[in-house]
Formats: C-alpha cells, structure tokens, sequence
C-alpha cells in the first residue's frame, strides 16, 4: 500500500459505502496511520491509497504515540455546516502544493467507527477542515478544485509535472495504465457489494 499522486484515477473515484467491518477493513486503518505518518499528515482518505471505499482516518496531532486522537470515518456523512473560514491546505497525494481554500467553520459529521457504533462529532477549526477535506476525496474532490481560477493558475505548472510523472511511470512499465487502474479500483468495490 502507498500514497498514490495526483493523476491516479483514484483521486476522482466516488468512494462506495463500507457494507462489511472485517479483519481486512482493520489491517488496511492501521496501515493508512502509518503511511499518514510516515508522510507527516493528518488525515488520509481511502482513495489516496487506491481503496475505493468510503472511509478515512484522523489525527490532528500527527504524532502516532497520541493513540486517543486516532480517529477512524467510515461512511462519514456531514449533516451540519455553519460559518466560513479561508484557510491553507495541503495534501499527501499533492505534495508540496498548497492552497488557500474556503471551508465551513464549524460542522458535525455523522460517522461509524470500526465497531460499527454510529457516532457524531462537532468540529470546528483544524478538525472541521480536516473532515471537509478528506470527505471530499470520498467524492473524488481534490483541494485545487475548491481554488479561485487565480490561485489554481498558479499550482496548475506543479500539478502538470505531477501528471508527467505520472504518465511517465505509466510509460515505463512502473505503473499501469488507467484503465487497469480502474479495473482494479472495481474489483476492490465489488468486494463491499
């Protein structure tokens, strides 16, 4: 498992629901906290690592020996969204590129953890963007498709690059193509169903 880049088609793929709660669903979360850590993130969404399901995992601090700010979305829905805040994000799967994006201040989202218990949490600030952020990538969102035609202009040039190194690794053989890629990320989804 790893962090795929900008130009994997998983980026765009509409995540499915989590139907099944099984020892693979725990083994693929404990291996998205150590590859968010490994990276020095925050949050990390099922699809950036080419899982094409509706989960992600949270922790603000970054610091895996903080156990109790782990926090695991599966299915997350936000049911609430009140104010708006611009503020700076990033993303593991567009390293390097940042962006001033606009977001809800406060939100409560709906969610269940790897018990299956429904929860509900109100955030706001970090946490808040933090959950926008990585529900967005369930939906195949990506941070830039939020920026002003200005801001995006700007990152285009580095996004480009990441699409040509993409492409090349395609070329080279170290990557497949996309539509094996898709074929890949279906079979995953066929395996919720």
């Amino acid at each position: 498992m790893e962090i795929v880049k900008y130009g994997h088609p998983a980026l765009r793929w509409k995540s499915v629901p989590i139907t099944k709660i099984n020892q693979q669903l725990r083994d693929y979360v404990s291996e998205m906290f150590e590859l968010m850590y490994e990276a020095k993130g925050i949050g990390l969404a099922a699809n950036q690592v080419a899982l094409p399901y509706r989960f992600f995992v949270v922790n603000i601090t970054s610091d895996p020996e903080e156990k109790d700010e782990e926090f695991v979305f599966l299915n997350p829905e936000i049911v609430k969204r009140k104010g708006v805040v611009e503020g700076e994000e990033g993303c593991l799967s567009l390293p390097e590129v940042y962006g001033q994006v606009r977001r809800s201040e406060e939100i409560v989202v709906e969610a269940f953890d790897l018990d299956g218990n429904g929860f509900e949490m109100q955030l706001k600030d970090l946490p808040a963007r933090v959950v926008q952020h990585e529900t967005d990538h369930l939906n195949g969102v990506l941070f830039p498709d939020h920026l002003s035609e200005g801001a995006r202009s700007e990152i285009d040039p580095q996004l480009e690059d990441f699409l040509q190194t993409f492409r090349s690794q395609q070329s080279s053989g170290d990557l497949p193509n996309n539509e094996q890629l898709k074929q890949q990320l279906q079979e995953l989804q066929s395996q919720q169903s």
